[in-house]
């Protein structure tokens, strides 16, 4: 890229409203004139573990919401689906166009998204693509976990490791204690590798604090970091594994909390509704300054 196909490279947090909590995305509104090797190298020099990039207007399928095309990248890859970031880009389009009702066309599938202001807050819930869980091979189930250095017997029996997609693949592994998630130092090429061959894009690590609280943590070396600090799109596939194996009630608000063990803390608030095997994520986010020179 040039200086004069340079895009607006803006930069939101979301599922916190402090800009030094929850998970930083970088949001271009206007991606129309990038390629997808120009959005790797944009998401590469932003840094975060995933970039957002609108690359039109689309005709959204609820009356009156306004649909755009969007593409995801970590600085590594494109991923199909990033909660985070549609997040912080729907807050970026609601600051800009004020709240409303939003339908984002992803790599998995049409993603609704509504954005409400809240005191002096914006909150955006988004409703995600149609989820499924699946076993996972007891081989594979054993490679992660040597490569997590996590001895089985710390696992939680009341919570079975599953994989769980919502938009993206996720490995649901359940510790048993606090103290077990607390603890993550994993082999980062082992476990690298295990992903790339499942087909996941992180491993959301619970600990259940009470019916309706949990605290996550993910790993995320596909995407080329050690851990992302909020996880939407894990948040609506461990909703769905949740409803899966009744561990919740059909209709139920679920509070995560993710990004306390790497100092940048956030909340993902994820809603179940009987009737509608979809699951929504909500969060709020604010806007973080721009670098010195950027």
């Amino acid at each position: 890229m040039n200086e004069h196909s340079q895009p607006a490279i803006l930069r939101y947090t979301a599922f916190s409203a402090d800009p030094e909590g929850g998970n930083p995305a970088g949001v271009v509104l206007d991606a129309s004139g990038l390629d997808g090797a120009a959005m790797l190298a944009v998401a590469a020099e932003v840094g975060y573990s995933e970039s957002a990039f609108l690359t039109g207007r689309t005709e959204a399928a609820a009356p009156g919401a306004r649909g755009y095309a969007i593409r995801y990248f970590s600085p590594k890859a494109e991923v199909p689906f990033c909660g985070h970031a549609t997040v912080a880009t729907a807050l970026a389009l609601a600051e800009r166009d004020g709240p409303g009702d939003l339908e984002f066309t992803t790599a998995a599938g049409p993603v609704p998204v509504t954005v409400v202001r809240e005191g002096g807050e914006l909150r955006a819930t988004l409703t995600s693509v149609e989820p499924h869980v699946t076993d996972i091979a007891p081989d594979d189930l054993a490679e992660a976990l040597d490569a997590l250095d996590w001895p089985a017997a710390d696992l939680d029996p009341a919570l079975p490791p599953r994989i769980a997609y919502a938009g993206a693949r996720h490995l649901v592994l359940a510790a048993a204690t606090r103290e077990r998630l607390a603890s993550l130092h994993y082999d980062f090429a082992r476990l690298e590798a295990l992903m790339h061959r499942l087909d996941l894009t992180t491993l959301q690590l619970v600990w259940r604090a009470s019916d309706t609280a949990f605290h996550v943590r993910d790993p995320f070396p596909v995407g080329g970091v050690v851990e992302d600090p909020a996880t939407g799109a894990a948040a609506a596939a461990f909703g769905a594994y949740l409803r899966t194996h009744s561990l919740v009630p059909d209709t139920a608000e679920l509070t995560l909390h993710q990004g306390e063990d790497m100092g940048r803390p956030g909340t993902l608030t994820v809603t179940l509704r009987a009737g509608d095997t979809r699951v929504r994520v909500s969060g709020t986010g604010t806007r973080i300054p721009a670098p010195a020179g950027a």
